[in-house]
């Protein structure tokens, strides 16, 4: 027995050994830690070759892409971006995504990832914001949108009311519409998507009541004054055609926070409802009308924003200025209505689209919108300017990272870095992007897919040689196993700093292939965890560049910062 448990024991430290040999070379050789995953998942290879056909629709040789990440975290399958700080874990965190238009002098997006905030009381835990938020101290606003705000945020007027009355109440208030059965698409309502469940239950009853017209109802969940005020928030966020809904509601609470009873507020269009919806459906119908028959969403999307800055008067002084209705049946509102109007007119078409608030200067309100390849952010009262209309029209987090920063609940929708539609119209140059450094082009340069990159539309004389960058044939990478290697190499001999390295790879197909290894964050375990270890870093913020040369050759610029 005794030579049994010693030949189980030499057995075991053999095993031993071996996983610490192959966890050592896996730290500092990745490679072999790619070709193990492969032997032991060979479908997840063939799914990331399969992602990099998908991420060659938005390649282009001008596309700056951004990431940043502390070693050992989670790394997700999903897109994103980050600044210099770290990102949440697990699914939808990927962070290497398209940030930045890819000229050069772009600043660093640097800010606090949403998930370091504090989280709103009602927000389902499993909601993982991408959404970088910009130091509030950079915003600057420019002088010709001065003033034009007029975000009105949610306000629960209620308060404590005794014992006493709260037990009269909860014997006597009924619930009201229940909304039970109400179903809501993630990709049109994504407010209602961030709540846990009994905030969902709580939204469909507010809802409910709110287009029936039942002012005063009991909660059909415990819920205390943060967590209501988050969920009607998110209501009224995703819902423009309540338009008779005010900002306010009251809240009566018990002793112990609980509330009891819950007042909508709504304004004079109540009164006559369903004329009033028939006024609104005409003036939007107008709008449609020119919109609905366009060839794609973007044209869709082109064709509202214009029409809203021709038939909107900007006036702070408006009525019901905080709803759709103001924008599109009086012409007169502010930025709130414009946003209404534009969520409106685009869920109408089918496209998805959302409000957004934040501040910028002021407590100010846009809209996010849902293209092919991906969201944008679109601020339609701040283009309502003389020789600016498309200044904040279709534009990534990092264009607006100097004038607007998201708030409130709206830090939880997705991250703003679609390239296809960016920049498409001419702009006046003095609108969204860096003060003093505005990465906005006139003339419809943007950052598309292969049919608009140099690829598709520069001739190969105005491209660069290798001569011209500085590289040699014999160093031309062919493959990313090479690839990875070189920028093992490269930054491992970089170490604990801030510097930058550049490679050269052959091929737009391999060049896509790159590309989608930082979308799906496929690179840190290819190359870069293995060489943090090797130099002792911790965290990793970088920039990756791509530039075509001569002979379908992709300059490949990397600045990293090892800490």
């Amino acid at each position: 027995m005794k030579q049994f448990l010693k030949v189980l024991a030499m057995i075991f430290l053999v095993l031993f050994g071996s996983f610490c040999a192959l966890v050592l070379v896996c730290a500092v050789r990745p490679e072999v830690t790619q070709k193990l995953a492969d032997f032991l998942y060979p479908g997840r290879r063939q799914a990331v070759s399969a992602d990099a056909d998908d991420a060659g629709e938005a390649f282009n040789g001008g596309n700056l892409m951004k990431d940043s990440f502390s070693l050992g975290e989670a790394s997700g399958e999903g897109e994103g971006t980050n600044a210099d700080g770290g990102s949440g874990a697990g699914d939808g965190s990927g962070l290497a995504e398209l940030s930045g238009t890819g000229l050069p002098g772009a600043e660093t997006f640097e800010g606090t990832p949403a998930s370091a905030l504090p989280r709103a009381e009602g927000i389902d835990q499993g909601v993982n914001p991408e959404y970088i938020v910009p130091e509030i101290s950079r915003v600057q606003t420019p002088q010709q949108v001065s003033g034009k705000n007029g975000y009105q945020q949610i306000q629960d007027e209620g308060g404590q009311i005794d014992d006493a009355q709260a037990g009269q109440l909860q014997n006597q208030l009924g619930t009201g519409s229940t909304g039970d059965g109400l179903t809501f698409d993630a990709n049109f309502y994504p407010y209602y998507e961030m709540l846990d469940e009994a905030g969902k239950h709580l939204y469909r009853q507010i809802y409910a009541n709110a287009n029936d017209l039942i002012m005063a109802f009991a909660p059909v969940e415990e819920v205390t004054a943060p967590r209501l005020r988050t969920v009607f928030a998110a209501v009224y966020n995703d819902h423009p055609e309540l338009f008779w809904l005010e900002t306010a509601y009251s809240g009566k609470y018990r002793g112990d926070g609980i509330c009891v009873e819950i007042d909508l507020r709504m304004n004079y269009t109540a009164q006559n409802l369903e004329a009033s919806k028939a006024v609104l459906s005409e003036k939007a119908n107008e709008i449609l009308a020119l919109a609905a028959p366009l060839s794609d969403n973007y044209e869709k999307e082109k064709q509202v924003h214009d029409a809203l800055i021709d038939r909107i008067t900007y006036n702070m002084g408006a009525e019901m200025n905080q709803s759709a209705y103001s924008a599109l049946v009086n012409g007169q509102t502010v930025c709130a209505g414009y946003a209404r109007a534009f969520q409106y007119l685009m869920q109408q078409l089918g496209i998805p689209c959302y409000y957004c608030t934040g501040f910028a200067g002021e407590n100010h309100a846009w809209n996010i919108v849902s293209l092919d390849d991906g969201y944008y952010n679109v601020d339609t009262t701040w283009d309502d300017t003389e020789g600016g209309n498309y200044d904040y029209f279709n534009k990534t987090d990092q264009d607006y990272a100097d004038t607007h920063v998201r708030q409130e609940l709206s830090v939880y929708l997705p991250p703003c870095n679609g390239q296809r539609y960016r920049n498409l119209e001419p702009d006046s140059g003095a609108g969204a992007g860096p003060a003093g450094n505005p990465n906005t082009s006139s003339g419809g340069d943007s950052a598309a897919g292969p049919e608009n990159s140099p690829a598709g539309s520069s001739p190969q004389e105005q491209l660069r040689s290798l001569a011209d960058a500085g590289v040699e044939e014999a160093d031309v990478l062919l493959s990313l196993s090479d690839y990875y290697d070189d920028c093992y190499e490269q930054v491992a001999a970089g170490g604990l700093n801030s510097f930058g390295f550049s490679n050269v790879v052959d091929g737009k197909a391999l060049a896509e292939e790159i590309y989608s290894a930082y979308r799906q964050n496929a690179y840190r375990q290819g190359y870069m965890e293995g060489a943090m270890a090797q130099v002792g870093a911790v965290t990793c913020a970088m920039e990756l560049e791509f530039e075509q040369l001569q002979g379908d050759r992709y300059l490949v610029t990397h600045t990293v910062k090892l800490r």
